[in-house]
């Protein structure tokens, strides 16, 4: 990689023009480990893996892209399944008022698209997908060293949480 390609991609800062209430994901710009939890429809844990996920401002500072490994890099060489390793990439749109984000999950052949906002003490991500059924990922509990990321489905009994993120920070970016 070189050192061209990550000072053109990679930010210090959010940019100005962006308003200061629209900084929603500012608090996750960093380095977390992860404790990732899987869950059946029951509510039974399906799997758990530790993990890792980066964020940091992009293109300017007008956008947060963040890196999502699980398992983490130290226990990916020798493990049966080595899960994921994608990216979002989030950027404000004023004349929405929301946030777009777009994940990229290579190995689950995955592409989602969101609407992101604030609400009260959550940022919550929107979609619907392929099936029209609703997902949701939400971020909460976020203070300056953890936060709890959420991802659920809706089937037609309501939100079935089926991933959960226990995030401890790292480092600051």
């Amino acid at each position: 990689m070189s050192n061209v390609f990550l000072s053109a991609l990679v930010s210090q800062e959010p940019h100005p023009d962006m308003p200061l209430e629209q900084r929603i994901f500012a608090p996750f710009i960093g380095n977390w480990d992860l404790v990732v939890t899987w869950y059946a429809e029951d509510g039974s844990i399906r799997r758990r893996e530790n993990g890792e996920w980066h964020f940091s401002w992009v293109l300017e500072g007008r956008a947060v892209q963040d890196i999502w490994i699980v398992p983490s890099r130290s226990e990916r060489h020798n493990h049966q399944d080595p899960y994921e390793y994608g990216t979002s990439l989030r950027f404000f749109d004023p004349a929405l008022g929301a946030w777009r984000s777009t994940w990229v999950g290579p190995s689950q052949r995955a592409v989602h698209v969101f609407i992101a906002r604030r609400r009260g003490d959550e940022v919550i991500l929107e979609t619907e997908l392929e099936d029209t059924s609703r997902m949701r990922w939400i971020f909460s509990n976020i203070t300056d060293m953890s936060f709890t990321w959420r991802n659920q489905r809706e089937t037609a009994t309501g939100w079935f949480l089926t991933q959960e993120f226990q995030a401890r920070r790292r480092s600051i970016a």
